[in-house]
């Protein structure tokens, strides 16, 4: 007799404190009156990261975050772009390298090969990517 795999259940408390840990480190060095196609760097102690402003609204922004690596030429440079929720305080990755439109839940096995839980995989990502220093800060803004 054949087991039945479980259905994936995405577990959206889990989701939502790594959403809100994003929009916290985020908050940091987001700037407050910046305009739609503005673009600055952050720096820390383990690296820097250029981010651009692609989209604002009253209570939302758009925004793409990379982080360059010197002399990375076979590695691509992780680069996201991320809806950051400032009336509910949470910041959400829209799309991630060559990934956009990320689904809840996939299928497992898929086309390509995405995990079951893409969407939180790219989430957690990108706290990783905004872990450069506790203490990152702007450094210049155009």
């Amino acid at each position: 007799m054949q087991k039945i795999k479980d259905k994936y259940q995405p577990d959206v408390s889990r989701f939502l404190a790594l959403c809100g840990r994003n929009y916290a480190h985020i908050a940091r060095w987001l700037p407050e009156d910046c305009h739609t196609g503005a673009k600055w760097q952050v720096e820390g102690n383990f690296g820097c990261l250029d981010v651009s402003l692609l989209e604002s609204t009253p209570y939302t922004q758009v925004v793409s975050i990379s982080r360059p690596m010197a002399g990375a030429t076979i590695v691509p440079v992780p680069q996201v772009t991320v809806r950051v929720y400032h009336d509910a305080k949470l910041a959400e990755v829209l799309s991630s390298q060559q990934i956009s439109r990320l689904q809840p839940v996939y299928d497992y096995p898929n086309l390509h090969m995405h995990h079951r839980n893409e969407k939180y995989q790219v989430n957690a990502f990108l706290e990783e990517l905004l872990k450069i220093d506790c203490r990152a800060r702007l450094v210049c803004q155009s």
